[in-house]
This record gives structure tokens, C-alpha cells and sequence, in this order.
């Protein structure tokens, strides 16, 4: 569909169901054109159908570059802007490192780390021409330091960590924002695989919801960043953990993570 052409725009990857379909809401309530896309192609026509405003929708695997290209084409060619680009399309195994099988460790790297990866390659020619363009990719508390149950999916995150600080400097000369987004447990259906083996949730509890994040990536997107780093905290408990991290001697940080995740019982 034609868009008018000073309505801004935002990509969603994993947009058919929990904090992607809230990220979609959120900025669709606010007047963007939001494209929604995920890998089941019936739940995104269903989540354009229910948030209205406008939208446009396809369907493709973050794993593959081109179906990147085609996605990133046709959602150019609709709207003629990328002014953000939000990776939140990921998948979660837990439970010991030794038990989750070698292809589904496999396939962490190629959903969490790749997709980012693919996402930001095919994205930056339409970045580059969208002025104040910006990039927030979907990382997670457990970056900060590796957690028993989630070694694979810690250590995936981290990488969008990591990814993220390096572009948010390489193309600052372009003007393109890049940033990511820390929060600990949060409120959807992945919950259902993390309790059935990490022990961290129960002993923390989860005290976010995805309005809760979709509300951090508004707020994110549309606020100067001033002083701020690359790096966006998603509330307190996980603000008082990056915290503790950077202050506590190694010894007492492995010592907490041990006692918060019960790594002894797994």
C-alpha cells in the first residue's frame, strides 16, 4: 500500500505474538507505519488485522539473508523510509548445556545472533538514506553475566551485546542510531521453557510484561540519547544487577549468579 510519505517507519521482526506484537501496537497507536513480520505468516496477518492503523506484513525466516532483501524491499517500496528497525525475533532452549541437544544450541546462533547480524547487513542501505535512522536490537539481563540453564542462549545475547556497542560507533558517521535493550524475565510464552530449567526466574520472579518493553522501545526511539550509552536497562531489578555487577568483586558476582540460577541443582 501507498503511505504518506511523512509517516515515519518501523521494522519488527517476531511481530505476530508477545513483545514484538506489543512493539508493533505501541508504535501503530502512535501513527507509524509499523511492518510486521515473522517467520508464521498467518499470526502476522492476524496481528495487522487486530492493531489496525497501518501496516505492512510478510513473512520470512531471520536466518535467511535473502529473505531479508526481499522483506527490507518490499517494505521500502511501500513506504519509502526506514526510520527504525527493531531485531526482536529470537528462540530460547534451556535447561544443562550437556543435555540440550547440539543442533538446537545451533540453532540459538542462528536465530538470536545471525538474524541481528542479517538484519543489520541488509538493512543499512535503507538506513543511510532516512535521516535520524536508528536500530534497537532485543538483548536480555542475561548478557551481563552467563547464567546456568541458559548458557547458549546468555552467550547469544551477549553477542547482540557486543554487536550492537560496535555499529552504534562504525555508523554514528552515518547518523545511525544503534541501541539494545536489557531486560530480565519477562511475561510471555518463552517463560513457559525458562522456568522448565533455569531456576533464575523463579527465585527473581518475572515483573515484566511486554507492554512494559514495547513502552522502553517507544521511549527509546523517541528520546534524545544525550549521555546514555548504547545500552537500555529494562527496569529495576535488572538496573540493580548491571549494577551489582560493575561493583562487586568477581568472586561475590559468580557467587550471587550461582545462588540466584541454583546452579548446584541443575
Amino acid at each position: 500500500m501507498t503511505q504518506p510519505a511523512n509517516a515515519s517507519a518501523v521494522f519488527v521482526t517476531g511481530a505476530a505474538a508477545g513483545i514484538g506484537r506489543a512493539i508493533a501496537e505501541r508504535f501503530a497507536r502512535e501513527g507509524w507505519t509499523v511492518g510486521l513480520y515473522d517467520i508464521d505468516p498467518d499470526a502476522v496477518r492476524a496481528t495487522a488485522e487486530a492493531i489496525g492503523g497501518r501496516t505492512v506484513i510478510g513473512s520470512f525466516d531471520v536466518t535467511d539473508p535473502a529473505g531479508w532483501d526481499a522483506a527490507l524491499k518490499q517494505f521500502a517500496d511501500a513506504t519509502g523510509r526506514l526510520d527504525l528497525l527493531v531485531n526482536n525475533a529470537g528462540i530460547l532452549f534451556s535447561g544443562p548445556f550437556a543435555d540440550i541437544p547440539l543442533d538446537r544450541q545451533h540453532r540459538l546462533v542462528d536465530v538470536n545472533i545471525k538474524g541481528v547480524l542479517n538484519g543489520c547487513h541488509a538493512a543499512l542501505p535503507y538506513l543511510r538514506v532516512t535521516a535520524n535512522s536508528q536500530v534497537i536490537n532485543l538483548a536480555s539481563a542475561s548478557a551481563l553475566y552467563g547464567q546456568p540453564g541458559l548458557a547458549t542462549y546468555g552467550a547469544t545475547k551477549a553477542a547482540v551485546r557486543s554487536l550492537t556497542e560496535a555499529l552504534d560507533l562504525e555508523w554514528r558517521h552515518y547518523g545511525i542510531r544503534v541501541t539494545d535493550l536489557l531486560p530480565l524475565f519477562v511475561a510471555t510464552e518463552m517463560m513457559t521453557e525458562v522456568t522448565r530449567a533455569s531456576k533464575s526466574a523463579t527465585t527473581l520472579g518475572v515483573h515484566l510484561t511486554p507492554a512494559d518493553i514495547a513502552n522502553t522501545v517507544w521511549h527509546t526511539a523517541t528520546t534524545p540519547r544525550t549521555l546514555r550509552g548504547p545500552h537500555v536497562l529494562v527496569g529495576l531489578q535488572t538496573k540493580l544487577t548491571a549494577l551489582a555487577t560493575r561493583l562487586s568483586p568477581p568472586f561475590v558476582t559468580r557467587a550471587v549468579v550461582a545462588w540466584i540460577s541454583k546452579a548446584d541443582t541443575l
